[in-house]
């Protein structure tokens, strides 16, 4: 990819951030969930659009309350499950504040946040997730609880499992993979070991037909469930998924 087409998906990627801050300021007040999960949807297609990045998503997620669980490969895992699942509120770690405009826009968007070293604070999330599932919200984790190549999946934490199963909700699996033309899993996509944003970012940008297929998974019951039998067989049931795809 030309460093000016790359540039430009850069400047489109911009203009797309200041719109959903505009949209958060100027028109989540007034609008009702439905109406913001609409707004959310157009913007993270728009998002992995202006990037150059082409979705596939296969299934669909279910309706209701649930337990969304995917793997975990990018920033951009966020926008490719928001383009399909927009109700999704997403569980986040608490670096994501400290970035520029965007930890204040996912804040804004209903994310919980949660400091992944901290005991006590997974419990503190853990409680909040069982709330907004109680009241029938659909939240959404990545089990691994950090990012991989793509290429297959981490072990699954499984403390965050306990909010479904608490108030027995069904739990979602979600498979993502970013390929393109010369590699069935693009490096492209990698946010890993020293990688910065900045690098990730330039390095989705360059890539050439970058797509992200999101496959949805049958949803399982989680009542009674043992949490750590059921994160590994969630994550079986990803990393088949990922085969599949």
């Amino acid at each position: 990819m030309s460093a000016p087409r790359a540039a430009w998906r850069l400047v489109r990627a911009l203009l797309q951030l200041a719109k959903g801050l505009a949209i958060v300021r100027l028109r989540f007040s007034g609008l009702d969930a439905a109406g913001r999960q609409r707004e959310i949807q157009r913007w993270s297609a728009g998002v992995l659009q202006a990037l150059g990045v082409r979705l596939v998503v296969e299934g669909r997620p279910r309706p209701g309350a649930a337990l969304v669980v995917a793997n975990h490969v990018s920033w951009l895992d966020i926008a490719a499950l928001h383009a399909s699942c927009p109700q999704a509120r997403f569980v986040s770690k608490a670096d994501v504040l400290g970035w520029p405009v965007v930890g204040w826009l996912v804040r804004s968007v209903g994310t919980l946040f949660i400091e992944r070293a901290s005991k006590r604070d997974a419990l503190r999330v853990v409680h909040q997730m069982a709330q907004a599932l109680a009241q029938g919200d659909c939240v959404a984790v990545f089990p691994e609880g950090t990012t991989s190549d793509g290429r297959g999946v981490l072990p699954f934490h499984a403390n965050l499992l306990q909010a479904a199963i608490a108030h027995g909700v069904p739990i979602q699996p979600a498979a993502l993979r970013f390929s393109d033309p010369q590699h069935a899993v693009s490096p492209a996509a990698e946010f890993i070991g020293e990688t910065t944003l900045v690098q990730s970012v330039w390095s989705i940008v360059s890539a050439r037909d970058l797509t992200v297929r999101v496959r949805w998974l049958p949803a399982q019951a989680s009542a009674h469930a043992d949490r750590r039998a059921l994160a590994q067989r969630l994550q079986q049931e990803i990393e088949q998924g990922l085969l599949d795809l």
